[in-house]
């Protein structure tokens, strides 16, 4: 297995990790027709997975540096 290099910091985590609940509850109980629903609840879960991993492959295309300090 690869070793990814954490690009997020902990702050940026515990943001995405609350918007991906949002978007997920969202998706669950909004009444959203079932396309957008599946495509809101898939995007929550993609989120939630970069907050938990410490890293986002979109921020590192842009060039975002890998943290110096590991929390």
């Amino acid at each position: 297995m690869f070793y990814l290099k954490r690009n997020v910091p902990a702050a940026e985590r515990i943001a995405r990790l609350a918007g991906a609940t949002l978007m997920v509850l969202a998706a669950v109980m909004g009444g959203l027709e079932p396309a957008w629903a599946w495509l809101l609840g898939g995007s929550g879960l993609g989120l939630a997975l970069t907050a938990l991993l410490g890293f986002c492959p979109a921020c590192a295309m842009m060039g975002r540096r890998p943290l110096d300090r590991q929390p």
